[in-house]
């Protein structure tokens, strides 16, 4: 099973500039390549493939010298990075590759020869060994390693490793949550739990603004604008380790007291194509926290599950099935005409969110009540055994 590993870094002044010519070399070659692949594309109507992106290496490094300064292999590693992408593209999970700057994040990997000795990295090629932050213990085979450097100035390593660990089989007996996510409470829970939204970005707002606004004074291309934009970055990178903070945090509760997990798959991309929500929307990190549900609940050998969007789960009834014909985004009480029993909208569509996705793998089909899909990656498991759990947790969780 693989794991990834994300450490800082503390490279020393002649390291950042043998790293800087790294990144440089790696994102002129990603460019040239990239700009080659959509010249063929033009003239042919093909692509180029992995093999001849990395054959053009040789006699561009005779051309340019200076490409000899990055290591050979992240090198090769950039023809890989682009084949991979444009494979993402035209199987539909990503965009078309876009050219590289060095303005944003740099970044290049190795794909072996690379190990942890004490308190420091060991790169082959020029870098040498760099002290390393370690909290924790590097269990595994190295798989690759990436070296990245945010626009706030500050290195990072990620290292992937294969811990020799097969994945466990998923858990289909005990407790079944599902998660309903808002923008009021970041996310509610079918026991009746309601997690408040920390609002990570107003916290900073005041520091953010005076920032910002000392950035659009400097001239643009002088060295005080560049370090200007450093400090932006710095709270934009504050911003986002609190929130990381939160998101961990919360995700690793659900788990550790699940064994069903059932979100709803949303589409975030479209909505925060509404420009009064697309801030809110965008602070609160929904397609980040499900990732980390679905890798921890994988590790932990619990089962996750994402129940089609366009499911009714707030204008359902969870007692007797009832649907209304409206239900608007203000009202977050309402009693049910048929049954008469009063709902919190947030928590009835959490027990419908779980009902839905117990019935759907009860019935072993991956067909939804309104013709959508459920989502579950992994092997399906009729989920027979899971047994909803009403027991509410009124113990909310509280980030510092």
């Amino acid at each position: 099973m693989y794991r990834a590993y994300k450490f800082r870094l503390y490279p020393t002044p002649e390291q950042q500039i043998a790293l800087a010519k790294s990144f440089g070399c790696c994102r002129w070659f990603w460019n040239y390549s990239l700009n080659l692949c959509q010249e063929t594309y033009k003239a042919t109507g093909k692509g180029l493939a992995r093999g001849a992106i990395q054959g053009l290496l040789p006699s561009l490094k005779k051309e340019y010298p200076w490409l000899t300064d990055a290591y050979s292999q992240c090198l090769q590693y950039v023809a890989l990075n682009l084949s991979t992408a444009y494979k993402n593209f035209f199987d539909k999970r990503a965009g078309l590759p876009k050219f590289k700057s060095k303005h944003g994040r740099q970044s290049i990997t190795y794909p072996q020869k690379v190990k942890l000795e004490g308190d420091y990295l060991k790169l082959p090629g020029k870098v040498g060994s760099i002290y390393c932050q370690q909290d924790r213990e590097v269990v595994g085979q190295f798989i690759t390693t990436t070296i990245s450097q945010n626009t706030d100035g500050k290195y990072y390593v990620s290292i992937i490793v294969d811990d020799g660990k097969a994945t466990p089989e998923p858990i289909t007996k005990g407790k079944a949550v599902g998660i309903d996510l808002g923008l009021t409470h970041f996310c509610i829970t079918s026991d009746g739990s309601k997690f408040d939204k920390p609002r990570h970005t107003e916290g900073h707002a005041k520091n953010l603004k005076k920032k910002q606004q000392s950035l659009a004074r400097k001239q643009k291309g002088s060295n005080k604008r560049a370090k200007a934009k450093r400090l932006v970055a710095r709270v934009h990178s504050k911003i986002s380790l609190v929130r990381e903070d939160f998101l961990h945090k919360l995700s690793r509760k659900i788990v550790n007291e699940n064994q069903v997990i059932v979100v709803e798959n949303l589409a975030v991309k479209n909505m925060v194509k509404n420009h009064n929500l697309a801030k809110a929307i965008s602070d609160c990190g929904w397609g980040q926290f499900c990732t980390m549900l679905k890798y921890k609940a994988e590790w932990s050998g619990k089962t996750y599950i994402e129940v089609d969007r366009f499911f009714a789960s707030s204008k359902t009834c969870s007692v007797c099935l009832h649907k209304v014909d409206s239900l608007p985004l203000d009202i977050r009480s309402w009693i049910c005409t048929h049954c008469q029993t009063h709902h919190d909208r947030d928590i009835n569509a959490a027990i419908n969110i779980r009902n839905e996705a117990l019935r759907i793998l009860a019935l072993g089909t991956s067909a939804t009540a309104n013709g959508g899909n459920v989502s579950q990656p992994g092997k399906a498991s009729v989920l027979l055994d899971a047994v909803p759990d009403e027991v509410g947790n009124p113990i909310r969780l509280a980030v510092g």
